[in-house]
């Protein structure tokens, strides 16, 4: 049990080190009608924190559903993002090659979450860029502790459905730092 403990605060120490800069975010202001209608809350949590996680739905463009209680035993990383957005437009392309490098990994899933709910103007943009980023949209509140007022935000959770980091404003994810916290997560029990 210690180990496991030591383990986890090892991976929430170096998403803090490596993530605790913020390019710049994209804010909510403004955007009320459309935080309102995907139920989006309105204060903000502390960020890279653990945290329990409520169920929350998501809808890809088949119109499947899947909830976050589905995905305990995998490691989640939920991106929200829109398209009108230059910081998520920027690290759009970092969390593409993030991606490739779990490809066909089971115990890895990137949810890349549209906060317009626009999944035709979403999904054109990700074919258009050739990225392999599969578009959802919120099915159910989103809790006020995954999203704040500002996007983009990254969402990790573990596999036992905690959080372990909540990351506010545009990032480069495809460094090396990152993908090693990403396997110690996945490694871990």
């Amino acid at each position: 049990m210690k180990i496991q403990t030591n383990t986890r605060a090892r991976i929430v120490s170096t998403f803090v080190m490596v993530l605790s800069f913020s390019f710049v975010a994209c804010s909510q202001q403004g955007k009320e009608k459309q935080s309102k209608s995907i139920g989006v809350a309105e204060e903000m949590t502390l960020e890279n924190t653990e945290a329990a996680v409520p169920d929350v739905l998501f809808t890809n463009e088949n119109g499947d559903a899947v909830s976050l209680k589905s995905l305990k035993g995998k490691v989640v990383f939920i991106n929200f993002w829109a398209t009108w957005c230059p910081p998520c437009i920027h690290e759009m392309p970092s969390i593409d090659k993030l991606k490739q490098n779990y490809k066909g990994n089971d115990n890895i899933v990137f949810l890349m979450v549209d906060v317009d709910g626009t999944m035709e103007k979403s999904k054109a943009f990700m074919e258009k860029n050739n990225y392999d980023l599969q578009v959802y949209i919120p099915k159910s509140s989103i809790p006020a502790n995954f999203l704040g007022s500002a996007i983009p935000t990254t969402v990790i959770l573990d596999k036992n459905g905690d959080m372990i980091n909540r990351l506010e404003g545009g990032r480069d994810y495809s460094s090396p730092e990152i993908v090693q916290a990403l396997n110690e997560l996945i490694e871990s029990n």
